[in-house]
């Protein structure tokens, strides 16, 4: 594991030492948490990008062409 030095501007430290407070956790888990997510939805759309990229109008209809042709169900009728 290593360590960083970190300056955030007053504020943010504020609201992630109440946030971890809240939390009980210590501040580090959360700043450790908030980076995980982040790296996570980074790659997350990194990863949609490249599959995307792999995407053709013939291969949506036939995925489409898939799908039972019925009435919605009544929780997802607008």
């Amino acid at each position: 594991m290593s360590a960083l030095s970190l300056r955030l501007p007053n504020s943010l430290h504020n609201r992630v030492k109440v946030l971890s407070e809240k939390d009980h956790i210590s501040i580090n888990q959360f700043v450790t948490s908030a980076v995980a997510e982040k790296i996570s939805a980074l790659d997350t759309e990194e990863y949609i990008q490249q599959r995307a990229k792999r995407a053709t109008r013939n291969k949506f209809l036939r995925a489409l062409s898939r799908v039972p042709d019925r009435e919605p169900v009544d929780e997802d009728k607008l």
